[in-house]
């Protein structure tokens, strides 16, 4: 069981399994709403039980991002109608036990930082 929470604690939220190992995204989007880049695990949708205030931001026509109300820890990023939501690894409680699998959207990277960790690095997604 993974468990977590936003940083004031007003959203709890858990989950039984990852649908897979988390992911890295460097697109500026996410760079943007998270400060550096957004780490990610895809959980399956009917599995992901949240409770406390999410507010929802639509990013682009296609996806929105869920954040709480209260403190705008950013949680959630949802593409509507896929069986995944994909969660914040920085909101999770430790240890996951996960280990990072990719990086995605590195074409977009901040020119500040270098990814070394010899993981793949996929120029999209």
């Amino acid at each position: 069981m993974f468990t977590g929470r936003c940083e004031c604690g007003d959203i709890h939220l858990s989950f039984q399994a990852a649908a897979n190992a988390p992911s890295a995204c460097h697109c500026s989007q996410c760079r943007r709403v998270s400060g550096h880049f957004w780490s990610a695990v895809q959980v399956d949708r009917a599995s992901l039980k949240v409770e406390g205030p999410v507010a929802w931001y639509q990013s682009s026509d296609h996806a929105r991002r869920g954040f709480c109300a209260n403190c705008g820890s950013g949680l959630f990023y949802d593409i509507p109608g896929r069986d995944v939501v994909s969660v914040a690894m920085g909101s999770l409680d430790g240890p996951t036990g996960l280990k990072l699998r990719r990086h995605i959207f590195v074409a977009d990277k901040g020119d500040y930082y270098e990814i070394n960790d010899g993981l793949p690095q996929l120029e999209t997604y």
